[in-house]
Order: C-alpha cells, then structure tokens, then sequence
C-alpha cells in the first residue's frame, strides 16, 4: 500500500482550534444573556439618529452618546417599564376570572416586581401624597433583588448602546479589513444596518409610544367612567393598541373598536354612559390613533418605517419599493410569531433574524448559486447616503457621510 505523508501545520491548528473554542465562548455567552444584547441593539438604533444630531453640534463622540442616551433612551425606557408594569398587573386580574393557559406561566414571573408601581387612577385618586410616595418606596425595597438583576441588565443594555454609539464606525472599519469593500457582503451589511433602522426606530420605538400613549389614556378615561360602565382593564387595551399598530391595513382599530362595541352594548342595555361611549371613542380615535400616526410617527419614524397611508394602509413609494427585500406581512409575522417563539425579547429577535435571511437571500445567495461577482445592475457604492431629501444625511460634510456610511452597527443610515 502506497504510504502518504500528511504535513500538518500544526501552530496553525492549533490556532484555529483555539479560535473556534473562543468563537464556541462568545456565543455561548450571547445566547445566556441574548435578551439583554438584542434590546441593547435595539437601544442603539433607536437613539442613533438623535446621535447624529447631537453629534453634529457636541462634536465629542462620548459626550454627544451619553447625552442622547438620557435624553431619548432612559425615558423611554422608563416610560415602558411603568407601562408593561400596570399592563402586567391588570393582566394578572383578568387571569384570575379567565383561563388564559400558558400566558400566565409566562407573565408570572413578573408579576411582583410590577407592583413597585402604580396605574394612573390610583396616582389621580392619591393625588401623589406622601403616603402614595411612602408605600411605592416600600414596595421597590421589598423587591430590591428583582429590582436590582433588572438594573444589571439594563446596565449592560446601556453600555452596549453606548459603545455602538461611540465606536461603531471604528468597529465598521475593522470589519471591512476582512471584507472587499466593494462586494457583495459589504453591500449585504450596509442593507442589513438599513433594515434594522427602520424596523427598530421606525415601528417598534412608534409601537412602544403609541402603548404608553393608549395605556395612559384609556386608564385617565376609565378614571371618569360612570357606575356600571368602565374600560375592563385600560391600561392592558391601551398596551394591545399599540402592538397591533405592528399590523398593516387595521392596525390599533383591532383593539379600540370592539371594546368600543361592547361598552355600546353596555350602554344600550342600562339605558344611559353613551357620552361615556363617546368620550372613548373620541379619545381612541384621536389621542391613541390619529395623534402618533400624524405627530408621533413622523418624528420618531423620519422615514425609518415601512410607509404606511390613511388607516396604517401601505402604500407603494419610491421609499417603500427601495427595501424590497422586506415584505409587510413577513414583518407582520416575525412580530406576532417572535414572542411565542423565543419569549418577550422575540419581538426584537424575530426581525433581526427575517432581516438577516432576507438579505442574505437577495444579495449572497444568488452569488453562492450563479457565481456572479455582485447583484446584477447593482453598485453598493452608489447606494451609500444617495437617497434624495433626507435629512439626517443632508447636512453632512461629505468627508463625515463617508465615514459614517459604514454597513454595521455604526453605519449612517441613508433612509
């Protein structure tokens, strides 16, 4: 038998050993705090045009992160905690009279520590005295160890926004070392950085406004309800409302008219409370529904989201067909499914995931099958801040667009 002789590189073998064990280490470490580094992601691209801005004013990186940070992420973030908290606590109410199977398994754990806080009724009715103040102090010392696992993550949440923020260009470049600048996969990240900005900035930050909008004013309308007619858990529809903005053609109308329904039938059968009727019904349609879609939306949104006409209606524009990779109702599906598939951070998890497929299927795939050295009829390098009228890139100096055109997490976003 012919004997052959096999010259293994051995240093090199072992490196590659050792870089696979730490590349095993990393995502092991990802996958255990996978909630805490997707809302983090989220973070970031929820801030990062305000980051612009403000940068362009501060001209200091860290200064300029740090403040967009508190001025945009940290109340928002508060405002959603204190919005799921009232949410989680009425939810917890209807368990008690409905089967509602495994969802309350899942809600359980978050039960007690939502009891820091309280809903808008009882700060109305309390009018904020000491012993409102007195009693929401003893509570989050009561629960300081739920309280403070949850500052850790936000913590790290903060930081990794912070960092992104601050060094995501500088981390940009050194990817790019491993990448031909001119390529395909530089032109599959630059569309992957676009797609996260508008389904992270543009839907998702509007969804969680338009909540925290709904919740607290259905709770104030419930606070005026007459006796014997009421919003059954108010700041819960208000909650739902704002999810189901997520859904194109009838978004939040899923939500307010039913209930707008049955308060109807309600009324009718105790002969009086249709101005209650009217009231929300007036305050659904205007307050939680018209007011984020004409004010909300356009600021938070600035173009980012999938562009939606009268009634959350999608309408096709040039601004719509530019992302033709994401399609309305796989992104409809990747937000209702992702809760039920990975728990409450699939709602972030599911889209970046869609968005990652998406484009690998559009830009890479047609490479691996055809061979072809770029898309068709496609230079990546004239889609970088080419995008006419958009104001987060118009005012740029052409030197800092270039360097902020980078097509990972501290890319400019053209759109």
């Amino acid at each position: 038998m012919a004997e052959y002789d096999v010259d293994i590189n051995w240093p090199r073998a072992f490196w590659i050993s050792f870089g696979v064990v730490l590349a095993a280490t990393i995502l092991f470490v990802t996958y255990s705090f996978i909630g805490t580094f997707v809302f983090g992601i989220f973070i970031y691209y929820a801030t990062r045009p305000l980051y612009r801005r403000v940068q362009r004013r501060v001209k200091q990186p860290t200064v300029s992160a740090l403040l967009s940070l508190f001025l945009l992420a940290l109340p928002v973030l508060v405002l959603l905690y204190y919005t799921l908290a009232i949410a989680v606590q009425e939810f917890s109410r209807f368990a008690q009279t409905t089967d509602v199977g495994p969802y309350a398994d899942a809600i359980e754990p978050y039960i007690n520590v939502s009891e820091v806080v309280q809903n808008p009724q009882t700060l109305l009715s309390d009018a904020g005295g000491p012993g409102t103040i007195v009693d929401t102090l003893g509570q989050f010392v009561g629960y300081l160890g739920v309280v403070g696992t949850g500052l850790i993550h936000a913590f790290v949440m903060f930081a990794l926004a912070f960092y992104l923020l601050r060094d995501g260009p500088r981390f940009a470049e050194w990817v790019k070392g491993f990448l031909d600048h001119r390529g395909v996969l530089d032109h599959y990240f630059h569309e992957v950085d676009r797609s996260f900005h508008k389904v992270f900035y543009g839907n998702i930050l509007n969804a969680i406004v338009t909540s925290a909008i709904g919740a607290i004013a259905f709770s104030v309308v419930d606070f005026v309800a007459p006796a014997g007619l009421s919003v059954p858990y108010p700041a819960l529809t208000g909650v739902l409302a704002g999810a189901a903005s997520l859904i194109p053609i009838i978004g939040m109308k899923i939500v307010y008219v039913p209930m707008a329904i049955y308060l109807a039938v309600t009324a009718g059968l105790d002969g009086e409370g249709w101005w209650f009727v009217a009231l929300f019904v007036g305050v659904a349609f205007v307050v939680v529904d018209t007011i984020p879609d004409l004010v909300v939306r356009p600021y938070v949104s600035g173009g980012g989201s999938l562009p939606l006409g009268p009634f959350g209606r999608a309408e096709s524009t040039p601004e719509a067909d530019s992302n033709p990779g994401l399609h309305t109702g796989t992104l409809m599906f990747a937000y209702v499914l992702g809760p039920f598939l990975f728990g409450w951070y699939g709602l972030f998890l599911a889209p970046m995931i869609l968005v990652l497929v998406a484009h690998f299927a559009r830009f890479v795939l047609p490479v691996i099958v055809e061979g072809q050295a770029r898309p068709s009829g496609v230079d990546p390098t004239n889609l970088v801040g080419e995008e006419v009228g958009d104001p987060e890139i118009d005012d740029v100096p052409a030197a800092q667009r270039d360097e902020d055109s980078a097509p990972t997490p501290g890319a400019e976003d053209p759109s």
